[in-house]
This record gives C-alpha cells, sequence and structure tokens, in this order.
C-alpha cells in the first residue's frame, strides 16, 4: 500500500516470450492458516478424471485481492459483452437443447 500523497510504485512484470497458455475449466481451492492453495484442471467430456495443470500457492492476503481483481474484471466484461449466467444448484450439465435441424 502506498501512503497518502505518495505516487504509486512502477512494478515492470516480465512476461516470457515462449510462456505457454494453459486452459482450465475446474478448479479446486484448499487452505491452512497461512496460505490458500488453487489447482487448476481441465475436464473433458466422458473422461471421468481431471488432471492438473497448474498450482498456484498464495497468502491469505494475496487471494483476496486477486478475489477483488477478478470481481473488477468481471465487472467490466459484463458491462462489454453481457451477463455471465451460472448454472442453477442443479449442476453443471448443459441444458437440453435442440441442437441442428428442425421438423
Amino acid at each position: 500500500m502506498t501512503q497518502p500523497n505518495q505516487p504509486p510504485t512502477q512494478i515492470n512484470i516480465e512476461l516470457p516470450a515462449d510462456l505457454e497458455a494453459t486452459y482450465s475449466n475446474f478448479a479446486i481451492i484448499n487452505h491452512s492458516p497461512s496460505e490458500i492453495v488453487i489447482d487448476f484442471a481441465r475436464l473433458l467430456p466422458n473422461v471421468p478424471k481431471a488432471k492438473v495443470h497448474a498450482r498456484i500457492v498464495m497468502t491469505p492476503l494475496n487471494a483476496k485481492l486477486l478475489l477483488r481483481a477478478l470481481q473488477d474484471n468481471l465487472a467490466k466484461y459484463e458491462e462489454r459483452f453481457g451477463e455471465v449466467r451460472v448454472p442453477s444448484d442443479t449442476g453443471f450439465e448443459a441444458p437440453d437443447r435442440t441442437l441442428g435441424f428442425k421438423h
């Protein structure tokens, strides 16, 4: 945090040219008194297990700051592209839809 009347510190972020993006559609979150652990995995159709591709460990403070940043970015996303709808409590299965041709 910066003190009043003090400019924020600029941080230079290095993004390696060979860094590969990892897709995740499933996360497992655990915690201890001092850490939050997020495992990012991929679930594939008709495959009964998910493989974890990345594990991020952070302090509870950093997890809370990440939560705020995600909330802010999702609000901006929804403002531009519309509401992201979450499936009901009945599960994450896709609703019955008719795809393709109709009679």
